[in-house]
């Protein structure tokens, strides 16, 4: 990550506060342990990069070249890293 996006961004922040348009990577999921293997099995695996399409739930993101769609609370729950990198 830049020095820039470190400042803005200095931890993970959920899938949903992720400006529109912008890719991150995938550093945690949180929730039982069900909902996170379903997560996984999507696609939105830890390291996985993601690009949020749609900012208004539910939220639409590319992830593995495939667009799904996303509830706030389990976008809430995928914890990213921005790259800084725009679509």
């Amino acid at each position: 990550m830049s020095a820039t996006l470190a400042r803005l961004y200095p931890e993970p922040l959920p899938l949903c506060q992720l400006p529109v348009g912008e890719s991150a990577r995938v550093q945690a999921l949180s929730g039982e342990a069900a909902f996170c293997q379903r997560l996984r099995e999507l696609g939105f695996g830890e390291r996985a990069f993601v690009t949020k399409v749609s900012g208004r739930g539910p939220f639409i993101c590319v992830v593995n070249g495939c667009r799904l769609a996303l509830s706030h609370d389990a976008a809430a729950c995928i914890l990213v890293e921005p790259t800084g990198l725009r679509k």
